[in-house]
């Protein structure tokens, strides 16, 4: 059973207070989502940790890569499993800054990422709370825990002003 957490602000004080450094994993993942707005991508940022620290982190490159794939997502699991050398992430918590498409929702399930972290939610292309709300397909044989919207007002901000400049 998915736990998507609408008041994860608790939840996240919590794995904070435990020592997991939630908001400072998701401050890595918001500078990740920086970087890519600076090179003039949608301002998405992802972070991979296991045992407490960061083993892989990425932004959006999907016009820098010509790769419609370039997801942040997509890319730090892809860093993530080649750092374990392993493509199952068991044991690892994925912290991005922008609710997961379809495609790197599915990644993520595939990966057996422990637990999802996301900041701003997005009702036109996610697919965890919105959308096809993958993880709660029939179908979907690995479901991580879910906490959303923490980081989500400056990720939803980043998100605002990227769209709200490029549209002038």
């Amino acid at each position: 059973m998915v736990k998507v957490d609408r008041s994860a602000g608790e939840t996240a004080m919590a794995y904070a207070a435990s020592g997991s450094g939630v908001r400072s994993f998701m401050d890595v993942a918001l500078d990740e989502a920086r970087a890519a707005a600076e090179r003039g991508e949608v301002p998405v940022g992802a972070v991979v940790v296991k045992a407490g620290a960061v083993i892989a982190r990425a932004g959006n490159r999907t016009l820098a890569d010509r790769d419609p794939t370039a997801h942040a997502e997509i890319l730090a699991l892809r860093a993530a499993a080649a750092t374990l050398g392993s493509e199952r992430l068991s044991g690892c918590d994925l912290y991005v800054t922008l609710e997961p498409c379809p495609m790197c929702a599915g990644a993520i399930s595939f990966a057996r990422i422990r637990r999802l972290y996301y900041g701003a939610a997005d009702p036109k292309g996610g697919a965890v709370e919105h959308g096809v709300r993958l993880y709660h397909a029939p179908t979907c044989h690995h479901a991580p825990d879910v906490l959303s919207g923490i980081g989500e007002t400056a990720s939803a901000d980043l998100l605002r002003a990227f769209f709200r400049d490029r549209r002038g």
